[in-house]
């Protein structure tokens, strides 16, 4: 009987070692996402009051972690009994980040000088801020469902070899990652200025590194949040052009000859294009 024990013990202690092994090779696989899934995440999580900043990254955090419970076990259903579907599943994902990433540019090129040009000051009430951040998490929670397949997918096929158990604890962490990691970090970068203020108010002294190093931080967190804007932008791109490379072989030829970060940042332009125009002639069509 002991001896049963003992052997159960060591079928869960290589269980566990493999499953530990395999982690490290699927986060490595999903590194770039993990660092594209950060980079918009902290872009969709600005732009609101200092108030309503945890508010605002706790109620993606929850649709986050619901995506991935909802994803999770599809994913091994597809990978099982539907492996051909996981395909066109990716790309119209892509279609979609595409399209994200261009209307983002489109707005930055065309709206922004639009509202340049108004001499007035719109000034939005509690509900019209309020309606604003619920439109903008419900974007940053389908955002990162895109995101999260992709992850999930990249994860799964890292440990497609090793059996059932292995592959569910080793996607089951790179998705807790996905979402813990990378929404840890966002809180801490969008309260990075209200540290600083901390350090400044403690450290009254000018001439004092804390007192600086306050001062670096508060100055600093605007500069971090645009070169977040833009990174969150073109990495969206850059994630929907990697999805047309690897999974339709025709694209993949045609840019062999290309630097693949060029070659898949081409495509996801080219993708969001030909989506966004669509969209906007059907906005300028209900407009009038």
């Amino acid at each position: 009987m002991a001896s049963g024990f003992f052997a159960v013990f060591d079928d869960i202690a290589i269980l566990m070692d493999d499953m530990a092994t395999m982690s490290q090779v699927a986060t490595k696989k999903t590194a770039g996402i993990l660092g594209d899934d950060l980079a918009v995440a902290a872009e969709q999580a600005s732009g609101f009051l200092a108030s309503r900043e945890l508010p605002v990254i706790w109620a993606i955090f929850k649709g986050s972690a619901l995506n991935k419970l909802i994803i999770l076990p599809l994913a091994f259903l597809l990978s099982a009994f539907a492996p051909f579907l996981i395909a066109p599943i990716l790309i119209m994902g892509g279609i979609y980040l595409a399209y994200e990433g261009m209307e983002k540019i489109y707005e930055y090129l065309f709206h922004k000088q639009t509202e340049k040009k108004g001499n007035h000051v719109v000034t939005k009430t509690k509900e019209e801020l309020l309606a604003y951040e619920k439109v903008k998490v419900k974007s940053a929670i389908r955002t990162d469902f895109i995101l999260s397949i992709e992850i999930i997918i990249i994860a799964l096929s890292a440990v497609s070899q090793e059996e059932l158990m292995v592959q569910i604890g080793v996607v089951t962490f790179v998705a807790f990652l996905a979402t813990v990691a990378v929404y840890g970090l966002v809180a801490l970068l969008v309260r990075m200025d209200d540290f600083g203020y901390k350090l400044v108010s403690i450290n009254n002294d000018a001439k004092s590194f804390m007192h600086k190093f306050g001062q670096l931080l508060i100055a600093s967190l605007p500069k971090v949040i645009r070169a977040l804007t833009v990174i969150g932008t073109i990495a969206m791109l850059l994630v929907a052009g990697g999805i047309f490379v690897h999974n339709i072989h025709a694209i993949h030829d045609a840019l062999s000859g290309i630097p693949t970060i060029l070659g898949e940042l081409l495509i996801g332009a080219i993708v969001g294009t030909l989506a966004l125009i669509p969209m906007e002639l059907y906005h300028q069509k209900q407009k009038v």
